[in-house]
């Protein structure tokens, strides 16, 4: 039996997981949401160029549940903050719909944001719905990969991780989140605000940690600009030498004055050798690196739609990652 499935959010990625959903044979996408007056009313075959998906009118009521028979599951990718998401979760838990999203801050709420995690888990429960937040980044690499990779070894002392990515191959909000073309007093003013940067790294670092089962004294995290040392043009910004290209952050989580788990995320307009990279310091000792890295946009579609089956099995409720 076909999974039966509603896209919350048609931007650039909810696009693109339609797209793909529509190749897939286990997939039956049954409805479409989205809030902007531009998109309400639009046919979604249109939106997408794919013909299958052709009489799917996207609306701007999230209540109505398209008529049929059996489970349903919402692919929800309409923000990364958590308090934005929750009336929409609230919404589709109350019309019974299971949730698969890209919420970067749902990817692992408990450490956070511990009072929404059990307010969103309860009103599953209530509700017999599951609800999973997931991703690339976070959501794999950065954490999942390095849990995996971590459980071949018979002890872990040490683990460190690294992502760059050239933001300037990537779509305008990344690269508008990364603050590309900004005077670097402006970029430091909107982090400072917490207005402009990534979210998920603190989770990435918490989701390791459990993983790993080791309790943290601390997490820190840290952003800072990368300055562009070439004037570089994207289709979306132009960033001339000397105004930032793009962000650096850094989290450490410690166990006492040891840090034992280091993230490194860098995402910037023009960077030249883009990898991930893992080192896990152990027995054995480990070291992973991918040229160009795991291309972000692509693998969050699919982490989306190849969730679906877990979320259909899994307990009511909110689901913690797999480790």
């Amino acid at each position: 039996m076909n999974a039966r499935v509603i896209l919350y959010g048609v931007g650039a990625i909810g696009l693109e997981t339609a797209r793909a959903a529509a190749q897939r044979r286990d997939i039956l996408l049954v409805g479409a949401i989205d809030t902007d007056p531009e998109k309400a009313g639009r046919d979604l075959g249109d939106l997408t160029g794919v013909d299958s998906l052709r009489g799917i009118a996207v609306s701007d009521q999230p209540a109505q549940v398209p008529a049929g028979t059996g489970p349903l599951v919402a692919l929800l990718t309409t923000s990364s903050r958590l308090e934005q998401v929750f009336p929409q979760l609230e919404q589709l838990a109350r019309a019974g719909v299971n949730v698969v999203s890209s919420c970067e801050e749902l990817s692992f709420p408990w450490y956070h944001h511990p009072d929404w995690a059990d307010r969103i888990h309860r009103l599953a429960q209530s509700h017999n719905v599951r609800i999973l937040g997931t991703g690339v980044n976070p959501g794999f690499v950065l954490d999942e990969l390095v849990v995996t990779m971590a459980s071949v070894c018979s002890r872990v002392t040490r683990i460190e991780a690294r992502r760059i990515l050239d933001a300037g191959k990537r779509r305008e909000p990344l690269q508008k989140k990364v603050g590309a073309g900004m005077a670097e007093a402006e970029f430091r003013d909107l982090v400072g605000r917490n207005a402009l940067g990534h979210l998920g790294l603190a989770e990435s670092v918490a989701y390791v940690a459990e993983g790993m089962g080791w309790k943290l004294d601390s997490i820190s995290e840290s952003t800072d600009p990368v300055i562009s040392d070439r004037d570089v043009q994207t289709p979306y910004v132009k960033v001339s030498k000397g105004e930032v290209a793009g962000l650096r952050m850094i989290a450490v989580g410690k166990k006492g004055d040891a840090a034992v788990i280091t993230l490194e995320l860098q995402m910037y307009v023009g960077a030249r050798r883009p990898v991930d990279e893992i080192y896990i310091e152990g027995e054995p000792s480990l070291r992973t690196r991918i040229p160009r890295g795991i291309p972000g946009d692509i693998a969050t579609v699919a982490k989306l739609i190849n969730s679906i089956p877990r979320v259909l099995q899994g307990e009511p409720g909110l689901l913690r990652p797999r480790s």
